[in-house]
């Protein structure tokens, strides 16, 4: 008998399924590295940070690829962290305190913090105040960032870890042999399970961060025009 059918026994439709979770979440994870490069060059170009954009290893495992983007996710968040320890450090603090103030006027932050980047720059543009004050007030990119990368570690240690993003093409046997072993039939389904959920609250989570994103970015490309 046949990996898959054991591990499906009661309906052949489903031997595919393991393949569409794996595309679904390399499909996902591809739109987050581009999302991610995106926010990448706006710090690059705008903020003076030196980030290295990232792509995905088809050579490398599901794990290994979410090591990569966790590792540029966690430098921007401590980009951000850097920024907003430059504002308090060079600003009064109740200017410093406008910046979070939600009732304050946009305009009003961004000359704030535009007036702190003139200090560590020797110059600053509008728009690089702009993404700055956009990437300190938006608990938004803030919380799907954290979460995302939650997500990401669970999904590294999960049933399809440990697998390399290229299997899709080596059909379904190779898969199963691939990522399931020596695993009793009730741990498989458990694990098919448990990485059905995690994939669900990761779309859902990169929906989130890709939006945040999206906000960021189209801002600054309406600001150069």
């Amino acid at each position: 008998m046949a990996l898959s059918d054991l591990l499906y026994p009661d309906n052949p439709k489903r031997k595919k399924e393991l393949i569409q979770l794996h595309q679904e979440l390399l499909d996902c994870m591809s739109t987050n590295f581009h999302a991610t490069n995106e926010l990448v060059g706006v710090l690059n170009e705008h903020l003076g940070c030196t980030i290295t954009p990232v792509e995905m290893r088809e050579s490398s495992t599901v794990k290994e690829n979410c090591e990569i983007i966790i590792q540029v996710m966690s430098e921007i968040q401590h980009q951000v962290q850097k920024i907003d320890s430059d504002m308090k450090e060079k600003l009064e603090p109740v200017l410093y305190q406008k910046l979070y103030d939600i009732k304050e006027p946009e305009l009003e932050k961004i000359a704030i913090a535009q007036r702190v980047f003139s200090i560590i720059f020797g110059e600053a543009t509008s728009t690089a105040a702009m993404v700055a004050i956009k990437l300190l007030s938006s608990n938004h990119l803030t919380l799907s960032v954290s979460k995302l990368i939650g997500l990401l570690a669970q999904i590294g240690a999960s049933v399809l870890g440990g697998v390399s993003i290229t299997i899709i093409g080596l059909g379904l046997e190779m898969i199963l042999h691939a990522i399931l072993g020596a695993m009793e039939r009730s741990q498989l389904l458990a694990a098919v399970r448990s990485y059905e959920k995690h994939l669900a609250e990761f779309k859902a989570a990169s929906e989130k961060y890709q939006h945040a994103i999206h906000e960021v970015t189209s801002l600054v490309r309406q600001q150069v025009q």
